[in-house]
């Protein structure tokens, strides 16, 4: 078996693409999730080649880098936690990726902000401010829902930081005629 981490992976349509042209590629797929992909043979040298010739126009990269591997690991878990998972636990990120990553918090922490510039704090807050606009334009939750969906301790406090990271209120955003979110891998 052969396990590849693929960068930008971070929705299920992404899942999809990528199982699609795996596929294409005549290969048996074991497990595919965010960022993942579990092929049931061993790969030759020929297989990874061609597997990035699929992807790369597509906008996934293979990660064969370490540092780089763990980096897309965050993502990817931070990602699913705040877009995939509707489970209200209060558990405390840094003990979440310690233990699924089985690394140190510090040098998790460190090897993030030195390879992408940012916290994972900091990036953290960026995926939850996407949601919010999702959730903002869906117009199905109030904001205190959205705010107890999210973890926020209060609503007062995510309106705080959805306009200092917007510049626009929750409810300026809503009314606001060009609504704008990013993809969530150029958050």
């Amino acid at each position: 078996m052969s396990t590849l981490l693929i960068k930008n992976m971070v929705c299920d349509r992404c899942i999809l693409v990528v199982k699609n042209e795996i596929e294409k590629l005549h290969l048996s797929i074991e497990e595919i999730k965010l960022g993942e992909i579990k092929i049931k043979s061993d790969l030759s040298a020929e297989d990874v080649k061609n597997i990035e010739k699929a992807l790369t126009p597509l906008g996934f990269e293979l990660i064969d880098d370490k540092r780089n591997q763990t980096v897309e690991k965050i993502k990817n878990m931070i990602i699913k936690m705040v877009h995939h998972e509707n489970d209200d636990a209060k558990t405390n990120l840094s003990t979440i990726l310690s233990t699924h990553l089985n690394q140190d918090y510090s040098y998790l922490s460190n090897l993030f902000s030195e390879m992408e510039g940012i916290t994972i704090e900091k990036y953290l807050i960026a995926q939850k401010i996407e949601r919010v606009k999702e959730l903002l334009l869906y117009n199905e939750l109030s904001l205190s829902e959205i705010a107890y969906k999210l973890n926020y301790s209060s609503v007062a406090y995510l309106s705080n930081q959805f306009k200092k990271i917007t510049g626009l209120s929750p409810s300026q955003f809503k009314q606001s005629k060009d609504l704008q979110r990013k993809p969530l891998d150029k958050v």
